[in-house]
């Protein structure tokens, strides 16, 4: 399949001519958005307390958590090249991203029966993998929804909804570790994840009413993906990931920090909060950075976010166990996480057609997926192997390299640009 030159737009930067606003925020968008938070309430719920699962209530190390994060990752990223070539087929992105959300929630919840840790490791790729599946059909699925000016808010409204999803988790589960326990917390974690999935059949429903679907093989599309400019797109984007650790090490570092003069309960406690108020931070950004992304153009919302990121992780190498301190950095962390998710994602909503749409979003995903790995493994081996403080700053570095990957790669100067009328 060959894109036509007039619909490739540069990287980090399709501007073109404004616009006038068509009505975006329909109740298929709008499910798409609530199926976002519940399903990131319920597996955050599980996220918020699996450090503590694994390396207390399991005997795990820094280590082993990392290993799991990276390797579900790893998959998760497989599934999304996958999913996304599926979801280029408008039925198929409807019965994957229902199919996606009821796996994810069901293994989640499961991770509560797991008597060691690799069972919990299994258990965690498992819901990783389904819920890398959905992903792209999602994405696809919210774009074929709204007009072309509106793919920043759109993709800052559903990353607000999922951010604010990862705000109501760790909340539920800090009062309900307190309440019924560790293992029961991550049980209750199946509810929100399958009432995502009726929230998300409401969507395919709102996206069947606009026409017969359009039947498209299974192939990943990589010659059309590389002509509309998508590789080159993602090169900034490859190196960051390479450097964006699981935020369960953030966790679990300031676990550590707090637990001097603080019982491990109380620490583990605090901890969860401040990973609240860093999901918060995301979600409050990530539709104002929609709205800069329609306006200017991914690009220098990205920038922001790596510089952000960098910041985060370089002071998480300090030790310090003021909470005040570490919640400065999980903000830091979590304005990062909110203008770099929808960045990413509309890039790859503006940068393609829609018969390419699904192939692009997994394609994002695997290297967001594949860096993940990368990333937790690295930062969790470093630390386990060297020091906490070692491993944040190998995170800081890969965030100023990705940086000066991303000032360095100008916009205007592929053959794409030329050719855009």
């Amino acid at each position: 399949m060959r894109v036509p030159s007039a619909r490739i737009a540069p990287a980090f930067e399709q501007l073109g001519e404004r616009q006038p606003d068509g009505r975006w925020l329909t109740r298929g968008v709008g499910s798409v958005g609530v199926a976002s938070f519940l399903s990131d309430s319920g597996h955050e719920m599980a996220t918020a307390v699996l450090p503590s699962f694994i390396t207390q209530t399991l005997g795990g190390s820094a280590g082993a958590l990392g290993l799991i994060e990276g390797i579900s990752d790893g998959l998760a990223g497989v599934a999304k090249l996958i999913g996304g070539s599926a979801a280029n087929d408008e039925s198929r992105r409807r019965n994957l991203a229902a199919g996606g959300y009821v796996i994810t929630g069901v293994a989640t919840g499961a991770i509560g029966v797991a008597a060691t840790v690799w069972q919990a490791g299994v258990l965690r790729a498992v819901a990783w993998v389904a819920r890398g599946a959905r992903g792209p059909a999602k994405n696809a699925l919210l774009a074929s929804l709204v007009p072309p000016e509106a793919y920043g808010r759109a993709f800052g409204y559903e990353r607000a909804m999922d951010h604010l999803g990862a705000v109501a988790g760790p909340l539920a589960a800090a009062g309900l570790v307190i309440a019924i326990g560790i293992r029961h917390t991550i049980y209750l974690s199946v509810i929100p994840g399958l009432l995502a999935a009726l929230a998300i059949v409401v969507a395919a429903r709102e996206a069947a009413g606009r026409g017969d679907p359009v039947r498209r093989r299974l192939h990943f599309e990589l010659g059309a993906l590389r002509e509309a400019g998508i590789l080159r797109a993602l090169a900034p984007v490859t190196l960051f990931e390479l450097g964006n650790c699981a935020t369960t090490l953030l966790i679990l570092r300031a676990t550590g920090l707090l637990h001097s003069g603080r019982s491990l309960s109380d620490a583990a406690a605090i901890a969860v909060l401040l990973f609240a108020a860093h999901n918060l931070i995301g979600s409050a950004l990530a539709y104002p950075a929609g709205r800069a992304v329609d306006r200017r153009g991914p690009r220098p919302v990205f920038g922001l976010a790596l510089l952000l990121f960098g910041l985060a992780y370089l002071g998480f190498s300090f030790s310090t166990g003021s909470w005040p301190v570490l919640l400065l950095f999980f903000a830091l962390a979590g304005a990062g996480m909110g203008l770099s998710d929808t960045a990413e994602s509309a890039l790859v909503a503006r940068l393609l057609p829609d018969e390419l749409r699904g192939s692009g979003f997994g394609l994002l995903g695997g290297v967001q997926s594949l860096g993940d790995f990368v990333s937790s493994a690295a930062v969790g081996l470093v630390w386990t192997a060297v020091s906490p403080t070692a491993a944040f700053i190998l995170a800081a570095a890969w965030m100023a390299l990705s940086l000066g990957a991303t000032v360095a790669i100008a916009p205007g100067d592929s053959k794409a640009a030329t050719e855009r009328p």
